[in-house]
C-alpha cells in the first residue's frame, strides 16, 4: 500500500490536489489550531498552496511555495493531526492515523472538480464575458469592436449581466417546445431588451417573439432601427401605454424595469391576467402611497421626505409581492444592482407555481390592508370578491381571466392603495 509521504509527494508534484482538510488533533492540550484547510492558488511568482489554520472563530492564511507544501503537509499529519481528507482529480484519499501511529489510507471516487482559474483574486464570471465581442453591446456603445468594455459603461455592463443571471435562473420555468412570447413594458433605451433577445435567441437558440413598449416615439424608432441592423427579426418595438396595450392573448414572460409609479402595477396586472410564467419587475418611484400616508406615531419617520419616500416604496413592494403570491406565483424580492448606483434596486421575481395555487391565503393581505387603512389613513381597497373573507381558487382564477369586475374608480385593478393587480 502506498505510504502517506509518498502519496503527499505524488499529488503535490503532480499538481492534482484540489483541496485538503486536516482535523482530529492528536493532543488538544497546547494546540494552537484545530483544523487546517489546504488549496492551490496561482500567485504572480508561481503556484503556491494556501494553508488556512483555524483557531476557534479565527483563521490565519499562509501561502507556501509548491516545492515546500509537501513538507508542511507531512509535518501536520505526522505531528499534529490524526485525520485528513485529500481531494484530487483522480480520487479522494481519506487518511486515518491511530494513536499507535498506524496509517490507513482509504481511496474513494473523486467528489471535487478542479477550478478553471486558480488565481488568488479570481475575476468574476459574467454571462456575457468581456473580451468576447457582442454585436448589440458594441452598437449600444458599451463595448468596442474587440470586446473591451468602455470604462464609463462598466456599471451598465454589470447591470446587464446581473439581469441575465436572473433570467438564467428562471429559464427552466419558461415553457419548452414552442416559441416564447415576452413583453418588456417601459423598455426605454432597451439595453436589457436587447440583452434578453441575445441571450435567449442567440445563446440559447430559443424561438421567441419579444415586444418592447414605451411612450417615447423617438426612443422606440431608434431601438427599432437598431433591431433591424442587428438582424433581430423577432424583436419589435412599439409606442404605447402599458395600461392600454391589448395586442396579445398569451405572454410567457413580462419584464418591467423602472416603470414609474403605478405603471409597474399596470404591468403586473397584465402579467397576471395573461398567466405569464415569469415576471421580472424593478419598480421605480411610488407616489400613490407617498401622498396618502399620515400617522402621528410615525411622524419622526414620515416627517423626513427621503425616509417617507423609501418607506412608501418598500411597503408597496411588499404588498405587490404578497398579491402575486396570492395569484399563484412564487415571489422573491432580490437586490438587482448595488445601492451605490441607485436606491431603486429591488427586483420582484415571480414564477408561476402550481404549489402556490393549492392553498391561496388572502388573510394576511387583508389584515395588512386593514392595518394600513386604519393606522396610516391609506385608502386601501381590495376587490369586492375578496373583501372580508378568504378568497377561493375560483375567485382568483376568475379574476385572472378577467371575469370579475372590480370597481375602483377609473382604474380597473386588484387594488391595495395603488398596488393594482
Amino acid at each position: 500500500m502506498e505510504s502517506l509521504n509518498t502519496l503527499i509527494e505524488r499529488i503535490i508534484a503532480g499538481r492534482s490536489l484540489i483541496t485538503g482538510t486536516l482535523s482530529q488533533l492528536r493532543n488538544k492540550e497546547g494546540a494552537t489550531y484545530t483544523k487546517v484547510v489546504v488549496k492551490p492558488v496561482q500567485l504572480k511568482n508561481g503556484l503556491h498552496y494556501q494553508f488556512a489554520y483555524y483557531t476557534g472563530t479565527q483563521v490565519e492564511h499562509r501561502n507556501i511555495p509548491a516545492d515546500s507544501a509537501a513538507d508542511e503537509l507531512e509535518s501536520l499529519l505526522g505531528d499534529i493531526f490524526r485525520q485528513g481528507l485529500l481531494c484530487t482529480e483522480e480520487a479522494d484519499y481519506q487518511v486515518l492515523i491511530s494513536k499507535k501511529q498506524k496509517v490507513t489510507i482509504l481511496t474513494k471516487p473523486p467528489t471535487k472538480k478542479a477550478a478553471d482559474d486558480l488565481s488568488h483574486n479570481r475575476r468574476k464570471r459574467y454571462v456575457l464575458e468581456e473580451g468576447e465581442p457582442v454585436p448589440f453591446l458594441i452598437e449600444l456603445g458599451i463595448m468596442n469592436d474587440s470586446g473591451k468594455v468602455h470604462a464609463k459603461k462598466y456599471d451598465k455592463f454589470r447591470q446587464i449581466n446581473r439581469f441575465l443571471e436572473m433570467v438564467e435562473d428562471v429559464l427552466p420555468s419558461l415553457p419548452a417546445g414552442r416559441p416564447l412570447t415576452i413583453v418588456d413594458f417601459g423598455c426605454g433605451k432597451s439595453y436589457l431588451t436587447f440583452a434578453l433577445y441575445h441571450y435567449l435567441a442567440v445563446r440559447e437558440k430559443r424561438e421567441l417573439n419579444i415586444v418592447g413598449l414605451d411612450l417615447k416615439a423617438d426612443v422606440i424608432a431608434h431601438c427599432g432601427a437598431l433591431a433591424d441592423k442587428l438582424g433581430y427579426d423577432k424583436l419589435r418595438f412599439l409606442v404605447g401605454d402599458i395600461a392600454e396595450y391589448n395586442e396579445l392573448d398569451r405572454v410567457d414572460m413580462v419584464v418591467t424595469l423602472h416603470a414609474c409609479d403605478t405603471a409597474t402595477d399596470a404591468a403586473l396586472e397584465k402579467a397576471v391576467r395573461w398567466g405569464a410564467s415569469v415576471i421580472l419587475s424593478v419598480p421605480c418611484c411610488q407616489h400613490e402611497l407617498f401622498a396618502q400616508i399620515e400617522n402621528e406615531v410615525m411622524e419622526p419617520l414620515l416627517s423626513h421626505g427621503i425616509l417617507k419616500e423609501r418607506f412608501s416604496a418598500l411597503a408597496t413592494d411588499a404588498i405587490r409581492a404578497k398579491l402575486l403570491d396570492l395569484m399563484g406565483y412564487r415571489t422573491q424580492l432580490l437586490e438587482f444592482i448595488d445601492m451605490e448606483h441607485t436606491p431603486k434596486n429591488i427586483l420582484i421575481r415571480a414564477v408561476k407555481s402550481r404549489a402556490a395555487m393549492q392553498a391561496p391565503n388572502g388573510a394576511s393581505i387583508r389584515h395588512s390592508a386593514i392595518f394600513w387603512e386604519r393606522s396610516l389613513i391609506w385608502s386601501a381597497r381590495v376587490p369586492t370578491c375578496f373583501r372580508g373573507k378568504q378568497p377561493s381558487r375560483r375567485s382568483i382564477e376568475n379574476f385572472r381571466k378577467g371575469y370579475t369586475p372590480i370597481p375602483v374608480g377609473k382604474r380597473a385593478a386588484f387594488c391595495v392603495g395603488g398596488c393594482f393587480l
